[in-house]
């Protein structure tokens, strides 16, 4: 029986978990999801845990927040004064807002609190400092040609 290895080309069904159980993410009702492991195209954890699975294969992986998004980087939750927003914007905890570096690439901020003359924004991935609970399945797995 085939067995996923380093650049296969796979599709598993998933649901990502929270530690309290609260489901962030699934497969459920959409297309699997096909990524080429070994291109970075996932979290670390991710990748690792589908590594050797038999095809119709279904398995529970925990991540660590290691090898899923990383720490909470402090640095990326900043305070913004109101007056550098667009004067007709009304911000709310939980809104989610878009700016760009020096260098023109666009940052996606989440409202975290929103005080009398400013805002606290949150650049960090939403799951940033959580470790994740994937139920996986794997439905297909292409194996890569040799040129």
């Amino acid at each position: 029986m085939i067995q996923v290895k380093e650049n296969n080309t796979v599709k598993v069904n998933y649901t990502g978990k929270l530690a309290d159980g609260q489901v962030f993410d699934s497969s459920e009702g959409r297309e699997p999801l096909e990524f080429t492991l070994g291109q970075g195209q996932l979290i670390p954890g991710f990748e690792k845990g589908v590594i050797d699975m038999k095809l119709n294969e279904k398995k529970t992986i925990t991540i660590a927040k290691e090898e899923a998004y990383g720490d909470v980087n402090e640095q990326l939750i900043q305070e913004v004064e109101k007056a550098h927003l667009p004067q007709d914007m009304a911000p709310e905890v939980g809104m989610g807002l878009v700016s760009k570096d020096p260098d023109g690439n666009e940052i996606n901020l989440l409202v975290v609190e929103v005080k009398e003359e400013s805002i606290v924004v949150d650049g960090n991935h939403p799951l940033a400092g959580k470790e994740l609970t994937f139920d996986l399945e794997v439905i297909e797995i292409k194996e890569t040609q040799n040129a």
